[in-house]
């Protein structure tokens, strides 16, 4: 709910879920994919896409949209 709140608030399209991983590896886990999909299928209900989801360490970063898996 507090990811789209905002979201909902500013009359927004869409919105970025930007998230780290202090292991320094940015490879989504199996929770990051279930979220993704999670958040996905909220924003469709609520009428606010989401545009990506980007996992970001200091080894680089992932971008879900980047990737083709949004």
């Amino acid at each position: 709910r507090d990811v789209f709140r905002t979201a909902i608030r500013a009359n927004a399209s869409g919105v970025i879920v930007v998230h780290n991983h202090p292991s320094g590896d940015p490879t989504p886990s199996k929770e990051d994919r279930l979220i993704t999909e999670r958040l996905k299928q909220a924003g469709e209900i609520l009428g606010v896409s989401l545009v990506d989801h980007v996992i970001v360490s200091r080894r680089g970063y992932f971008s879900f949209r980047e990737e083709g898996e949004l």
